[in-house]
């Protein structure tokens, strides 16, 4: 019986880590999409064109538009937050979308919005090697998360005795959470000085319904607002709280924080940054990252240490601004997912992978272009 017992689970563990590893993967249709897009960056003037054109550069920091940034080495993925929420705009001619990418990215993501114009939307693309204020100096996460040895063994899955093996394991191999790329949204007051309010989309999101409404709420003094994930009808999206995020037998956290406090999403978050940089969420987010006990601590990812960093600055939006959870399960009603101005495929399956659900996806792919020569020529979606 013990026996039978080990082997189900190692089945079950098996097929997590299967299902992980394609969720970690890059399609080759959107590998190809980043390679030909590169070489047409070399290659085509027109590819390499300021973005946007000398004449619109005041306007990117000009605090009468709405501004959003997304963050994102995902061309496609990139294309569709921003086509969607362009086309979901009752006035689109006040959006201003940052698109920061990293250096690998940065040719293909700038061909991209080059050639395929978001007017009368304005549009910059950078690259954090573009940043002059990134540094090591200024970013001291950075250096933690490239050198540390306990995130590096962490990541190569030799993780603390004792941890939960098919909880933490796939999280901690997944790449992504040692990405500048996901860390950066701790550093918009910074990275855009000039700018006072904004909207930060993560790239697994769709938008389906005009957002300017997002600029006119009060947030009460408070720096982000966000969607709480406590108080909903799905019990394994919105039923977390402080205590599925972190270790409460820890005592720093014991002492530090309540195991029943409401957390909330990243995913489209409201930010005022003017508020912000009166404040020491920058500071509190680096000491808590940089404890060396950290791992012990938290699931990793960067909602963890923001959950601390934001305490007390977070003010809770309507939750049909943004609809959680279409990566995690099938059973998402579809009428709701109709109504949410913002969807959001948090979770493995998202609606570019395989492993995507099929009666979700085409929320997200009416938004791809399939008529674009670089999208047909990769063979985008195709089954």
């Amino acid at each position: 019986m013990e026996k039978f017992e080990r082997e189900i689970r190692e089945s079950k563990f098996a097929e997590l880590m299967n299902k992980h590893f394609t969720a970690s993967s890059i399609p080759k249709g959107i590998h190809c999409l980043s390679l030909r897009l590169t070489d047409e960056y070399s290659s085509n003037a027109h590819a390499r064109r300021q973005l946007p054109a000398p004449e619109l550069l005041p306007l990117l920091s000009d605090n009468s538009y709405h501004h959003f940034i997304l963050s994102t080495d995902n061309i496609l993925a990139a294309s569709v937050v921003v086509t969607s929420t362009v086309a979901s705009s009752l006035r689109p001619e006040k959006i201003v979308f940052h698109v920061i990418t990293d250096k690998k990215t940065y040719a293909g993501m700038h061909s991209w919005f080059a050639l395929n114009s978001v007017s009368p939307a304005i549009i910059e693309v950078k690259g954090v090697h573009q940043f002059e204020w990134l540094t090591r100096e200024n970013v001291p996460v950075l250096e933690a998360v490239e050198s540390h040895n306990s995130i590096r063994n962490y990541y190569h899955g030799n993780h603390v005795a004792g941890a939960n093996l098919s909880d933490t394991t796939p999280q901690a191999r997944s790449p992504k959470y040692i990405s500048l790329l996901n860390h950066l949204r701790i550093y918009l007051p910074e990275l855009f000085p000039n700018l006072d309010k904004v909207v930060f989309l993560d790239d697994d999101v769709v938008i389906q319904r005009d957002l300017s409404p997002l600029w006119d709420i009060d947030l009460k003094g408070k720096v982000n607002g966000a969607v709480e994930t406590c108080r909903g009808e799905d019990e394994w999206v919105m039923s977390k709280r402080f205590k599925n995020y972190f270790n409460f037998s820890h005592p720093l956290i014991a002492n530090n924080l309540d195991s029943e406090e409401c957390a909330w999403a990243y995913g489209m978050n409201v930010f005022d940054l003017h508020t912000w940089r009166k404040t020491s969420i920058r500071e509190t987010y680096h000491s808590w990252q940089n404890l060396k006990s950290n791992l012990t601590m938290w699931k990793l990812g960067t909602l963890p240490p923001a959950l601390i960093a934001f305490k007390g600055h977070v003010h809770a939006i309507d939750p049909e601004w943004h609809m959680l959870g279409l990566g995690y399960q099938n059973k998402t009603d579809i009428e709701s997912v109709k109504r949410a101005a913002v969807i959001h495929y948090n979770g493995q399956s998202k609606p570019w992978l395989p492993i995507g659900f099929e009666h979700l996806r085409p929320f997200w792919t009416k938004y791809v272009n399939y008529s674009n020569d670089f999208v047909r020529n990769c063979h985008i979606m195709e089954t």
